[in-house]
């Protein structure tokens, strides 16, 4: 709770924070937005590879022109200004960076830059979450061992799960779930970039004036992003998943601690220590009561008797026995909070949340019938979708990545809902990106 301090204390002495943005997209832009009012960040460079959307994207953003017209890295720098630029590896490695935000949203990218960024010696900011799930756990040791920060993204869904679950357990409290609110339904899964608007209610010309991607919108729509997210989440935690994946239970706030319990208690989960995402729709296509569409939870275990009772004295939301409460935050604010991560990786040497082990896997699974010769077009297209699995049955089944099902070609046919496995497509065995794939593999409980 010293961060502000600590920043006005380092713009006092005139030290500023020198940070590089890599993707200047929606979580990025947000990002930048509040970047301007924040003490002691200095943005030295923006890179994205469309230059010109991110120039004009920052004069939206209240950005002056004359801030962001440095000619090179080196004024930048001197002259307290951005530099815009479409080749992130040279932003990485300009002498005297301190922060790397990766935002691009492609996971061989993002190693890419991860592994620069930890050659070079900068903390990174993991807003890439479909990078992290991919080979996280081998980044964040490598960081480790380099003496650099590699962090989750605060103001996304996982870092803020990952604050409450320490939340409970430095308060010596047990957490039997962990979770966000989504909307869902079976049929989801299905669903293209040529159908995704129709579950936000506009048509795909608005979409394209507001320059929404159909693409990233459509994987929060068919489950991957909640696959991916929750797989963040259990390897920065060491939570388990469900060993079928997401169940997706229909809940509101009120029921957290009813409905997110083991179902030897009545509740709905596998077992305890587990993460799972609500919907806020019923199977029926009705509204939750007090859905959590936009937020995170936590339910959690009461170690002791007396504890219990302080449960019910202090108006918990608890279940019928008594032994599990919740606690939950109803939004969470994206990019607009990002300025916590690279606050906290920069002046205290800590993440907001890194995966410690592996304990969970995002899969590749088919949406339809596909012939040999169809090319994947990954993450939210109109092929796969990313199904949450526990990291041991996907390394015994040798599935299919979602990280790795993008611009592959499939070697032999397959069926609708069927998790695709490495050997169905056709892999460079000499990409650095499956070796370091690899190296995390092996070492899956």
């Amino acid at each position: 709770m010293n961060l502000h301090d600590m920043l006005k204390e380092r713009a006092a002495e005139a030290r500023p924070i020198r940070v590089g943005v890599i993707g200047a997209g929606k979580f990025g832009s947000m990002f930048l937005a509040q970047a301007r009012f924040t003490p002691a960040l200095h943005i030295v460079g923006v890179a994205d590879l469309d230059v010109e959307r991110a120039r004009s994207g920052m004069r939206k953003l209240g950005w002056p022109s004359s801030q962001i017209d440095a000619p090179d890295i080196n004024k930048a720098f001197s002259q307290g200004k951005t530099l815009l630029t479409d080749d992130g590896m040279s932003l990485i490695q300009a002498p005297g960076l301190d922060v790397i935000v990766e935002a691009t949203g492609d996971p061989g990218a993002g190693v890419r830059h991860a592994l620069a960024a930890i050659e070079h010696g900068r903390h990174i900011i993991m807003v890439n979450v479909e990078a992290d799930v991919l080979v996280g756990p081998v980044l964040a040791e490598r960081a480790k061992k380099a003496g650099l920060v590699y962090s989750l993204a605060y103001g996304d869904q996982p870092a803020l799960i990952c604050e409450m679950v320490d939340w409970a357990r430095t308060a010596g409290f047990p957490v039997v779930c962990a979770g966000k609110g989504t909307r869902y339904l079976p049929a989801m899964h299905r669903s293209t970039p040529k159908t995704v608007w129709q579950h936000f209610g506009i048509t795909s010309d608005e979409a394209a004036e507001a320059g929404m991607n159909p693409k990233m919108f459509n994987s929060f729509v068919d489950g991957t992003k909640s696959g991916i997210e929750m797989a963040a989440v259990a390897n920065a935690c060491s939570l388990k998943v469900p060993s079928k994946g997401l169940g997706f239970p229909a809940c509101g706030v009120d029921d957290l601690a009813y409905v997110l319990r083991p179902a030897s208690m009545g509740g709905q989960l596998e077992h305890d220590g587990t993460v799972e995402v609500i919907t806020d729709l019923e199977r029926d296509g009705r509204p939750v009561y007090r859905d959590l569409r936009w937020g995170v939870y936590i339910t959690f275990k009461a170690p002791s008797d007396y504890a219990r009772a302080c449960f019910a004295q202090y108006g918990l939301n608890i279940d019928p026995s008594g032994d599990i409460a919740s606690i939950y935050r109803p939004i969470h604010m994206i990019g607009l909070e990002l300025g916590i991560s690279v606050a906290s990786a920069a002046l205290r040497g800590e993440p907001t949340g890194y995966p410690k082990s592996f304990e969970a896997d995002v899969i590749a699974t088919a949406k339809r019938d596909m012939p040999a010769g169809e090319m994947l077009d990954g993450e939210g297209g109109a092929c796969v979708w990313g199904k949450l699995m526990p990291a041991g049955m996907s390394v015994a089944g040798d599935y299919l990545p979602i990280g790795l099902a993008h611009t592959v070609e499939l070697v032999r046919p397959v069926a609708a809902g069927a998790c695709l496995t490495m050997a169905d497509v056709a892999l460079d065995p000499g990409d650095p990106l499956i070796a370091l794939r690899r190296t995390m593999t092996g070492a899956a409980p």
